[in-house]
Formats: structure tokens, C-alpha cells, sequence
């Protein structure tokens, strides 16, 4: 039996990803002015829309594996791994994985944290692809960038679902590794 409905009109990429993004203000301190991508994942259309152009500039390339920053850069990076035919191998917080990890410290705007992962994970041939949700001023990419250093694989490429681009995180970023935004705000 047909199905009686139409499919949705894709959306715009660029206008329709952007436009559903909240903004919470204030959150989660004040002054800040959040970007809340919830919206997105809520909208089956708009959140294919959001890997398909995540995925875009890395289909046919040679990433093996995509690590995901927690907590909300396993959101989008699991799903692009599955995408891309890639590893996913997670970036926790500290004292979240069992056994022997790699930790990287790095500054925030009011204080410190760390990024921890099992070495194991990344065979030193992984040429990975670093996924979070959303860069800033670029620390939390940057640490998870050193941990696949320190683990002995390559780094090809840092991806994002939504760039604040004012803050210019991207100059933390190594240099010529390139960088992916979806959406730039």
C-alpha cells in the first residue's frame, strides 16, 4: 500500500538548521547566550539534514575513526561514524572509562577539566576525525586533538555541529588540520 503522505520537503541546510537552533540565555552562566541544538535532534528531517552535512566534507576520505568529546559530541559523533564507516571511540570526562585511558587537561573560561580515552581504542594507523558539538573558544577540540596525538594516531580533520565563530576557537585548532562547521552562528 502507498504511503498516503507525501514526504517532507527537505530542508534547507543552512537556513532551517539555523533557524532551529534555541538560544538560552544566560546559560549556563550569565552572560553566556547557550546554542541549543535540541530542536535539531527533535526533527527527524533536520537531524538527517545535520549529518548529512556533517558527513559531507569527509564521505570518500580515508577517516577510520571518529571520536566523540562528551558528553554532547557522542550525540552527532556516533551517528557520523555509523555514516562514514568509521570506529567511534568516545573522549570522557575524567573516571568515566574503566582501565588504563591517555588524560589531557585544558583550560575553560572558569577554571579546568580533562578529557581521558583508551588508548587501546586507536590503533596508531587511525586517522581520525575529532567531533563535538559545539567550539567556542576551542579548548575542549584542542585537548581531544593532543589525546589522539599522545595515543600515536593521526588527526585528519575536526568536525562541528555549530561554530560560534566570534569566539575564533578554530586558532586553537593544530595547524592545517582542517575544520568543519555545519552551522556557524
Amino acid at each position: 500500500m502507498p504511503n498516503p503522505r507525501p514526504p517532507p520537503n527537505p530542508p534547507n541546510a543552512v537556513t532551517d538548521l539555523a533557524a532551529a537552533l534555541r538560544t538560552v540565555p544566560d546559560f549556563p552562566s550569565p552572560g553566556v547566550q547557550f546554542k541549543d541544538l535540541t530542536p535539531v535532534l527533535a526533527d527527524p528531517a533536520l537531524f538527517a539534514a545535520l549529518l548529512d552535512r556533517l558527513a559531507a566534507p569527509w564521505t570518500g576520505g580515508d577517516v577510520t575513526h571518529v571520536v566523540g568529546v562528551e558528553a554532547r559530541g557522542y550525540w552527532f559523533g556516533a551517528a557520523l561514524a555509523a555514516r562514514l564507516g568509521a570506529g567511534f571511540v568516545p573522549a570522557r570526562k575524567p573516571g568515566k572509562l574503566p582501565g588504563p585511558t591517555l588524560r589531557e587537561a585544558y583550560a575553560l573560561e572558569y577554571g579546568q577539566d580533562a578529557l581521558e580515552l583508551h588508548a587501546a581504542d586507536l590503533p596508531t594507523s587511525a586517522r581520525v576525525l575529532v567531533h563535538d558539538d559545539v567550539i567556542a573558544t576551542g579548548g575542549t577540540a584542542a585537548a581531544a586533538c593532543r589525546l589522539v596525538e599522545a595515543a600515536g594516531a593521526t588527526v585528519v580533520g575536526v568536525s562541528f555541529a555549530v561554530e560560534i565563530a566570534f569566539l575564533d576557537g578554530r586558532s586553537a585548532l593544530p595547524v592545517g588540520v582542517p575544520v568543519e562547521a555545519a552551522i556557524t552562528v
